[in-house]
This record gives C-alpha cells, sequence and structure tokens, in this order.
C-alpha cells in the first residue's frame, strides 16, 4: 500500500506539472520566435524549484516522502521539459539556425545551472 501512495504521490503531481507546463506554453506561444521561450523559461523557473525546494524541504519544513515525490519527481518532473528542449534544438538545427540552435543550449545549461545554484543558496538563507 506505500508504494501505491507513491506512485498516487507522482501521478498527481505530474499531472499538475503537465498541466502547468502546457498551460504557460500556450500564454508563451509564439512570442519570441524563432527561440524557444516557454520551453526555456520553464526548464529555468524549474531549475530554481528544485535547488530551492530540495534544501528548503528537507531542512525548513521537513515533509514527508509523499509529498517531496509529489512535488519533485511529479510536479517538476512533468514540468520542466528536456525532451521537448532536445527536439526544439533540433527543429532550431533542421531550420539551419544555428546561432539560434547554439544560444538556446548554452543559455537553457548555463541559466539552468545558476537557476539551481540560486534556489539552493536562497533557501538556505532562508533556513
Amino acid at each position: 500500500m506505500e508504494t501505491f501512495s507513491k506512485i498516487l504521490s507522482v501521478a498527481f503531481g505530474g499531472a499538475i506539472g503537465a498541466v502547468a507546463r502546457f498551460g504557460l506554453s500556450f500564454l508563451f506561444a509564439k512570442t519570441f520566435p524563432p527561440f524557444p521561450f516557454a520551453t526555456f523559461f520553464i526548464n529555468i523557473t524549474g531549475s530554481f524549484l528544485i535547488g530551492f525546494l530540495l534544501i528548503f524541504l528537507q531542512h525548513k519544513f521537513p515533509t514527508s516522502e509523499n509529498l517531496r515525490l509529489l512535488i519533485i519527481v511529479g510536479f517538476l518532473g512533468a514540468y520542466t521539459t528536456f525532451s521537448t528542449f532536445e527536439f526544439e534544438t533540433f527543429e532550431l538545427l533542421q531550420a539551419k539556425q544555428l546561432l539560434w540552435a547554439v544560444l538556446y543550449v548554452s543559455l537553457s545549461f548555463a541559466v539552468g545551472l545558476i537557476a539551481v545554484i540560486s534556489g539552493a543558496f536562497l533557501a538556505r538563507r532562508l533556513i
């Protein structure tokens, strides 16, 4: 029964994360073509939240394993979009938009890493 509750936690969080990603993608649609801004924004905010919540929930507000699974694995796992990121990079390359593809990959990696570090730093300052 414990395993089933963990599965439900991940599934519920995943459903919410997927809907959040879809909603944000819809809001950002065609805002900055050809740069895939929605996916970039989602990946950066997801990176920040993972860095922040992993520290904050562990030290300031200890939570149940099921809640951590719901938020980190379920919600943020479905919210962030690495496979979409890879596909959009491929599309930029197919369209011979090499500069945009390199910029997208470089910024996503660098700013995403900075976001994780920033989230963890902020969480440590708050605990």
